[in-house]
């Protein structure tokens, strides 16, 4: 008999800049203040909210990516991370029913991935955060509408943020109770409450440090002071009845227990939680390390190199060339390494006119052009994590850009792309010995298979 599901709200929004990331890490921190345990989500590819959530809920803040991993893993997924807490968080993406867009071919939009289908995977209830700013009577319609608009989504209240005055939020509270939507809070405009940003959204928060615990501790006292805390749990469900989640059923565990390095610290910060766990799950000793100032852990029989911001620290991750030595020196050995994003820019000869490792024979720079999207791709060579045909849907999310490239290794995807000019083979990423390096960003509960290929790779390194 599958054990009840801990019960969850959705926080959505009509348009992205509505207050989503506000109230959900204020919420998840108000309810914890107030001796809930509470289970923290982010609905698609998103890895900078989660640490926010994290420091609110004191939990890892987990994504639940319908395109990335499976709607079918959503529900267990789900199970797992909130698994002896009293209510979950979900905070959406983007619009309500905003889904991917199909690069492939003309940029048709679909409801896959949306906040809109995670909430209905889930079976739990929308709390929509309007952003009050140019509101008044017509906000009646605009709930009208996202309550009627698709049935297997349940607004079930609205909080009003950025309210102007006490007049304003009366003539706000009017139109919700015409419609029949229930008001749950009204936040005032804090303007102190808003956290730096840069060029791929916030700031992480392990760069910005004290501040973040600042600015979370500010959000949870707003929410605790203007939403009915005992009104949003009391309206938080789910229907989730799929077995729970386990890395262990997931993976093969490996003969031995090989040292994985996996990179962190504040250039490294893009990862899913379910990485490690599954790399645990095969027999993994996992060490992290901050490239900034350590060197590889003791006995080190592969790496992980995940996404981040390498080029905000290009200077310091250059200063410490003994690490960068060592990994160009066990990389030309045949170390296993699992580069993505970020860390195919530390592979890199140069980032910015900084020295990187130089595994990989490219440069890279920082640009304009922002690259953004999910990619349906297939790997085009076998390597430590995957064999040659595999598909995997993938996410890209960067301003840099390589050049000077003179790397003769193989391709490591391979995908198609809508272009002005027609539809076009990308193919993307190095496959060389043990590296395995792109600017992909894959989510391991997708292909827990290539963590165990991983980690047996790294116990034949080990070995050898």
């Amino acid at each position: 008999m599958v054990s009840p599901t801990c019960p969850a709200v959705v926080i959505a929004a009509p348009a992205s800049g509505s207050g989503k990331t506000t109230v959900a890490t204020g919420l998840m921190g108000a309810l914890r203040a107030a001796g809930r345990k509470v289970a923290p989500f982010k609905v698609g590819p998103d890895y900078i909210d989660p640490g926010y959530h994290g420091l609110a809920a004191g939990l890892p803040g987990r994504n639940l990516d319908a395109v990335m991993v499976g709607a079918d893993r959503i529900g267990p997924l789900f199970r797992h991370g909130s698994r002896g807490c009293d209510i979950a968080v979900v905070e959406g993406v983007m619009g309500l029913f905003d889904g991917k867009i199909d690069m492939t071919g003309p940029g048709e939009a679909s409801a896959e991935g949306s906040t809109a289908r995670v909430a209905a995977m889930l079976g739990a209830p929308v709390v929509l955060v309007v952003d009050a700013r140019g509101h008044s009577q017509s906000l009646a319609a605009v709930l009208h509408g996202f309550s009627t608009f698709d049935s297997s989504v349940r607004i079930g209240g609205v909080i009003l943020n950025r309210v102007g005055s006490t007049r304003h939020e009366d003539v706000l509270r009017q139109a919700c109770e015409r419609v029949g939507v229930p008001v749950l809070g009204a936040l005032p405009r804090m303007s102190e409450l808003v956290v730096p940003s840069r060029h791929l959204g916030l700031i992480t928060a392990i760069e910005h440090g004290g501040a973040a615990t600042d600015a979370v501790e500010a959000m949870s006292a707003l929410v605790s002071q203007f939403v009915d805390l005992e009104a949003v749990s009391a309206l938080a469900r789910s229907s989730v009845t799929s077995a729970q989640w386990n890395p262990e059923d997931e993976v093969e565990r490996s003969e031995g227990a090989p040292v994985v390095a996996v990179a962190g610290g504040p250039a490294f910060t893009f990862g899913y939680t379910e990485h490690v766990e599954l790399l645990r799950a095969a027999g993994a000793d996992v060490a992290v390390f901050d490239p900034l100032r350590d060197g590889l852990p003791t006995g080190t029989a592969a790496v992980v190199l995940p996404g981040g911001f390498p080029e905000e620290h290009a200077g310091a991750l250059a200063e410490n060339r003994v690490l960068l030595s060592d990994i160009g020196s066990a990389a030309a050995r045949g170390l296993p390494v699992h580069a993505e994003c970020a860390g195919l820019l530390y592979l890199a000869r140069r980032l910015d006119g900084h020295a990187m490792a130089g595994v990989i024979d490219v440069d890279a720079r920082f640009g304009n052009t922002l690259t953004l999207g999910y990619r349906d791709a297939v790997a085009l060579e076998s390597s430590t994590l995957f064999d040659a045909g595999t598909r995997v849907t993938g996410h890209e999310f960067h301003r840099t850009a390589l050049v000077d490239v003179r790397e003769g290794a193989s391709a490591a995807w391979g995908w198609h792309t809508q272009r002005p000019d027609g539809r076009t083979a990308v193919r993307e990423g190095f496959v060389r010995g043990g590296v395995h390096a792109s600017y992909l960003h894959t989510h391991a509960a997708g292909h827990p298979h290539a963590i165990s290929r991983f980690v047996c790779a790294a116990v034949d390194y080990a070995r050898a």
